[in-house]
């Protein structure tokens, strides 16, 4: 099958690859003139684990091209994908303007049947919106389909080509056949394939973030209680996972939920909300509990050293908002880091994929460093700062980071530690909804 992806972020890029393995033609579509150099050329420019070598491969045996030229990507296409970026608006709201634009320029493209699908997160009615402003510029019959992302960074390309479930909005049935056909090689049984109404389908994405992002943020309360009644959070997850009613997964305590997804689909969820005049308080609860959960290390730290750090050197373990990825959108690292650096500490950071991308946020800002190892960061650190759980940061030597640190302090955010291995390594341990060791 012929198919064409518009965007090349995450979503799109990792789509677009994984299509063209499954053997399908692939043309990538993006604006930007150095990025589309860069994958020309066989660089993929994000890290996301097993991407770059799948994308090699395609690339080099032209089952993908990547393009600036819309046009090419329309002519012989049988499906668009849409993978645009739909930011947050100063309100909350998911900005339309790439997404609606791109959908304008489609149009007079059009020379024959096709699918247009709606790959990025959008509002409920953008199927609508977008299938209005094709229609206003073409006689030429089409669809457009909802087929909501649910990658996780890190595990993007895995979940593509194993997915758990893939949902497809659509009240065409030309479409539907379309649409089987090129999911038929990523599913093992018919009901993986979910079929609804667009409308459906634009809710189920934001549905399933919210949901998670409640499960994170009832966990960090329950954690957050935990250390003023004297219980442990890891036994309470321990507990309670096991219960299939509840699972296993976003049951981590830890220093609040980032990214590219939960913060802004939950926003905009909760904008589509007030917009229909529904007051959604669950929403409004799990956007307040997860800013205050960002800040938790740093009060911690403050506590420790009765409000005042000016001159202390912290070392930060982790930037990303999770690991393996570079992102660092709303990763909790980078408040924590310009609160530090604000109240005179200095910082030096490190990542294992993720630094580039943090001195780029920052700027050349006083105060902050960062270190070519994990290690190299503890030295003469009066603390170190714990807050994102990269596999590397598991199981440190302990004695080392003794050796090299002026203090044995550490402040886990993501509760990496037993807390009987540091009480025999004689460090100061806070971490999050567990008793705190002190020496």
């Amino acid at each position: 099958m012929n198919i064409t992806v518009i965007g090349t972020g995450y979503v799109g890029l990792v789509t677009g690859t994984c299509l063209a393995h499954a053997g399908h033609n692939v043309t990538c579509v993006d604006s930007d003139t150095a990025k589309v150099r860069r994958l020309q050329k066989g660089e993929v420019p994000i890290y996301e684990p097993g991407l770059s070598e799948i994308f090699e491969d395609v690339l080099a045996h032209k089952q993908l091209t990547v393009t600036t030229d819309l046009k090419k990507g329309v002519d012989t296409a049988e499906v668009i994908f849409l993978a645009l970026p739909t930011p947050p608006s100063a309100d909350g709201s998911a900005d339309l303007s790439v997404v609606l634009s791109v959908a304008t320029a489609l149009g007079p493209l059009l020379k024959h049947y096709m699918v247009i699908v709606n790959k990025s997160t959008v509002p409920i009615g953008t199927g609508e919106r977008v299938a209005a402003q094709i229609a206003a510029n073409t006689d030429i019959s089409f669809d457009v389909v909802s087929n909501p992302e649910f990658l996780r960074e890190g595990q993007a390309v895995h979940d593509f080509m194993h997915p758990d479930r893939i949902v497809i909005g659509t009240e065409s049935d030309k479409a539907k056949v379309l649409m089987q056909g090129l999911y038929s090689s990523f599913v093992e049984t018919p009901d993986q394939l979910v079929w609804m109404d667009i409308r459906s389908a634009e809710m189920t994405k934001y549905a399933a973030n919210a949901f998670l992002a409640m499960k994170v943020s009832f966990m960090n309360e329950i954690a957050n209680l935990s250390e003023v009644l004297g219980a442990n959070v890891d036994a309470i997850r321990l507990g309670i996972g096991p219960d299939p009613r509840i699972g296993k997964s976003f049951l981590f305590a830890g220093v609040g939920y980032g990214g590219s997804c939960f913060p802004k689909d939950v926003q905009a969820l909760r904008h589509s909300a007030l917009k229909a005049d529904y007051d959604f308080k669950l929403l409004n609860d799990i956007i307040e509990v997860n800013t205050s959960q960002k800040k938790r290390l740093q009060e911690k730290v403050l506590a420790y050293y009765k409000q005042n750090i000016n001159g202390k050197r912290f070392a930060v373990w982790g930037l990303s908002f999770k690991p393996d990825t570079d992102d660092i959108r709303e990763a909790p690292a980078l408040g924590l880091i310009d609160a530090l650096l604000a109240a005179g500490a200095t910082v030096q950071a490190y990542d294992p994929e993720a630094m580039h991308n943090t001195a780029e946020y920052f700027g050349v800002r006083a105060g902050l460093s960062f270190a070519d190892t994990a290690y190299e960061v503890l030295d003469g650190a009066d603390a170190l700062l714990v807050v994102t759980e990269w596999t590397q940061f598991h199981t440190p030597d302990f004695a080392d980071m003794k050796h090299r640190m002026k203090t044995p302090v550490i402040f886990d955010g993501r509760n990496l530690y037993a807390l009987a291995d540091m009480q025999k390594a004689e460090f100061y341990y806070a971490s999050v909804g567990r008793p705190t060791i002190t020496q």
